[in-house]
């Protein structure tokens, strides 16, 4: 496949990047960081795509996936946890089972867990997410749940161990470039290649920077970099487990960097692909491309980040735009496919007497780390969030997409009215309904404003409230 002429990676060896060691007295943040494979180890679903065969096996995979912790403790003892996973997404069964698994053994609440997904297109399915794409048999659902409540046990496992491994540390922000996300619905991906050739740019918006976050040990050495990218990790169809571009980007990175943890989140990506792409090749140079990126921030003048923290959760009450009739529901199952599946078990759901829901309940996250602002959305969140946010609060402000419950796609005002697949398609999450109500925009940017100035005054009133260590939990459950 012809693309532009893509950039050599040169990654530079640790003590070139690192300017100068950081005395242990002035680390006065803690960390801790804990990891765990979770490629499946035997057959199971794959997710991401409908119409593909979808059982991919142990032995065929192109990387290991893994879900990777960082626990962080600010001066006044507040904690938090950033949760990344080579997942295509969560069900809000899982997100809350993950959040209470945490509540009770290690004392967070559901503000101090950010819980997030790459979104590959090569990962296994989970429960209750996607399950309409392939109609599962009674074996397989078993081993989708199986792997599912292994999976949240292994994720609050190593929370739990991350927070025990917290050593003084300190942290930094710097930011980096690439552009190989397209914005998906302004440019044909047929077309992309010959524009790129051409040296023309391409249409709609999109977020090129790479937002990263640097933790050091008290020597100076990186114990754990978090770095995101606001695009769609499709690079890839095949049936081999893999994280993807992202993937890629991480193992560049540990390489680079021995003894480092890379932990890549997905930004409000919804309406940017990697384009040209189907490629193993293509996917390698994405990830090539994204890593050099992380290496271009880590060799800039770095901006210190003070040990405050503040962590604030709410749900915005998001209203569907409307149900399907009954007549519509019969019509959809009789043609069949994913959205006959679904509309199948919307009749089951109102045979049983169970109404269809008129809401969704839509996790909004905020953090402030020192200065900056981490701002965690759910679902898949298009790219004008992100930009909107960032004009908004600073540059100094992160939008993680793709976080806690795979909800539904999540449009703005603007690609809600000019209508298409992220404007809705909401069935393929299993929701009551094709799309929200066209004010989705305005109740979340409400719940952000909200929890932005709840952070803010936190740090500025000092509360100097202290979570529990997973010991104390465990003694008070």
């Amino acid at each position: 496949m012809s693309t532009r002429a893509l950039p050599t990676v040169v990654f530079l060896s640790l003590s070139t990047l690192l300017s100068t060691e950081v005395p242990a007295s002035e680390a006065t943040w803690k960390a801790g960081t804990a990891r765990a494979k979770i490629t499946p180890e035997k057959p199971l679903m794959m997710a991401g795509y409908g119409g593909r065969e979808p059982v991919a096996s142990a032995a065929n995979r192109l990387h290991d996936l893994w879900v990777k912790v960082l626990a962080l403790e600010a001066a006044d003892g507040h904690r938090a946890v950033v949760v990344t996973t080579d997942l295509c997404g969560l069900a809000k069964r899982s997100y809350d089972a993950v959040c209470e698994g945490a509540r009770q053994r290690c004392g967070l609440d559901r503000s101090q867990v950010k819980l997030t997904c790459s979104h590959t297109h090569t990962g296994p399915l989970l429960r209750e997410c996607f399950e309409d794409f392939n109609p599962l048999t009674d074996e397989q659902r078993r081993d989708v749940d199986q792997y599912t409540d292994a999976l949240e046990k292994t994720i609050v496992d190593k929370i739990a161990e991350a927070l025990e491994n917290m050593t003084p540390a300190t942290l930094s922000a710097s930011e980096g470039f690439t552009d190989f996300a397209v914005n998906r619905r302004n440019n044909r991906e047929a077309d992309v290649p010959e524009i790129r050739k051409r040296g023309e740019p391409l249409q709609g918006p999109v977020d090129h920077t790479v937002p990263v976050l640097v933790v050091r040990a008290g020597d100076g050495s990186v114990r754990a970099v978090v770095f995101g990218y606001a695009c769609h990790t499709t690079t890839l169809n095949t049936l081999q487990w893999s994280g993807d571009y992202a993937g890629f980007a991480m193992l560049d990175l540990e390489k680079s960097h021995p003894g480092a943890q890379a932990m890549f989140f997905q930004g409000c990506g919804a309406d940017q692909n990697p384009l040209p792409r189907r490629s193993v090749e293509l996917c390698r140079q994405y990830g090539g491309m994204l890593a050099a990126a992380v290496e271009e921030a880590l060799r800039k003048p770095a901006t210190p980040i003070g040990p405050a923290l503040a962590t604030a959760f709410e749900y915005a009450e998001l209203k569907f735009d409307r149900h399907p009739t009954m007549a519509e529901l019969q019509e959809e199952t009789a043609r069949g496919g994913q959205k006959g599946r679904w509309a199948a078990r919307l009749i089951r759901q109102l045979e049983q007497g169970q109404p269809l829901a008129d809401s969704c309940p839509y996790p909004v996250q905020v953090w402030r780390l020192g200065e900056q602002l981490w701002i965690s959305l759910a679902g898949e969140v298009v790219v004008d969030y992100s930009l909107h946010y960032k004009a908004k609060y600073g540059a100094a402000t992160w939008v993680h997409g793709y976080s806690h419950d795979m909800v539904a796609h999540v449009p703005s005002r603007r690609v809600w009215n000019e209508g298409g697949y992220e404007a809705g398609y909401s069935d393929q999450f299993n929701q009551p309904a094709e799309r929200w109500a066209g004010d989705v925009e305005d109740r979340i940017n409400a719940a952000v404003d909200r929890l932005v100035a709840k952070v803010k005054s936190r740090l500025a009133g000092s509360d100097g409230r202290r979570s529990r260590t997973c010991q104390e939990a465990r003694r008070a459950a």
